[in-house]
């Protein structure tokens, strides 16, 4: 038997005989209604097909119940683990989330932003661009809502609470490691598009020379139209490994997307990467894209704590939007070691 279908509170309440204002409760929280009511209204409710306004409920509210998430890629998945660990920190502590992408683009970066302030939201993790970022509307953001950077902290943006990854520790983790088991390592980079493969970038060369050895840097420059990760990888180490260079060498990342295309590059050539192969070809990345064990051979790489890091991040917007935390001024940065993933390519 089909249940009626109500569209409106006033309609539902002339339906199951409850005031409007009790239901306006009782939909913000149960616990402000008497138990005997709450009976009532739920036992209404199952005779009728009604699903309540999301935003109409929280008019009155100080609160909106939502947090705002700005990522910079849809296609990667490293993103989409983070995201799904955000959502689940987030629901955890009672909140929605509302995601948007800026797609690269500082413009759409920056129009996502309005949007969450005009939204009200209770606050936003952005995952930035990087230095390009529009820093006139992430200020607007930051004074206007709690607001925490994750993944990434641009130098323009210092006085914004920041929860990610030690790149330094995870870099250096993996450039120990192959230094250890081989020659040192050649970084495959990539265009400057990327803020985090930067970052990584500029580890490999610290660590390198505090460890004596000369940096030896490829692929700043793109070499196709085709994009930067996986076919930039690819690109570079097809042109190299067609002169013979670096066929045995070990070979560290940009990022793993970057790595997936290098293992490629390497099959191409008949070239199969490995620590318990001889040649001496180990291809390595870094973040533990979830498509890594999968690759053949394996790719070895340093995994980010999606886990705390999204926990984290969460945690701490809720702290600022509860105002635990007095002094703003004082941006507390919440960084997590990365763990090596030693798999059959390294």
């Amino acid at each position: 038997m089909t249940k009626p279908r109500i569209n409106t509170m006033g309609e539902l309440s002339v339906a199951i005989g409850v005031s409007r204002p009790t239901l306006s409760r009782f939909f913000q929280d149960p616990n402000r209604v008497k138990a005997a009511t709450v009976k009532r209204i739920e036992a209404g409710l199952e005779r009728v097909e009604y699903v309540p306004n999301f935003f109409a409920t929280r008019l009155n509210r100080k609160s909106t119940g939502i947090i705002g998430v700005i990522i910079p890629y849809l296609n990667d998945l490293f993103f989409t683990k983070l995201l799904e660990q955000i959502e689940k920190a987030a629901m955890t502590a009672g909140y929605t989330v509302i995601s948007q992408c800026s797609h690269s683009d500082p413009a759409i970066e920056a129009r996502a932003a309005r949007t969450f302030m005009s939204m009200s939201v209770d606050g936003a993790l952005v995952a930035p661009l990087g230095n390009q970022s529009d820093t006139v509307v992430h200020e607007r953001l930051r004074t206007r809502l709690p607001f925490v950077l994750v993944d990434s902290r641009p130098k323009t943006m210092p006085n914004v609470e920041y929860v990610g990854t030690d790149h330094d520790q995870s870099t250096g983790l993996i450039i120990d490691y192959l230094c250890r088991v081989g020659a040192p390592p050649v970084f495959l980079a990539m265009p400057r598009v990327n803020f985090n493969a930067v970052q990584h970038e500029n580890a490999y060369c610290a660590r390198m020379q505090s460890l004596g050895f000369e940096p030896k840097v490829i692929g700043t420059e793109s070499v196709n139209d085709q994009g930067h990760y996986e076919a930039h990888g690819e690109a570079v180490l097809d042109g190299y490994f067609s002169r013979g260079v670096f066929t045995d060498r070990s070979i560290l990342c940009a990022n793993d997307r970057v790595g997936i295309g290098a293992l490629r590059a390497a099959a191409r050539h008949g070239l199969v990467p490995g620590r318990s192969r001889r040649g001496g070809l180990r291809i390595a990345g870094h973040d533990d894209y979830p498509l890594c064990p999968f690759t053949t051979p394996a790719l070895t790489t340093v995994a980010q704590d999606f886990e705390a890091i999204g926990n984290a991040a969460v945690s701490r917007l809720v702290e600022i939007i509860n105002g635990a935390v007095t002094d703003p001024t004082n941006p507390q940065v919440q960084l997590f070691d990365g763990v090596l993933k030693l798999r059959e390519s390294a």
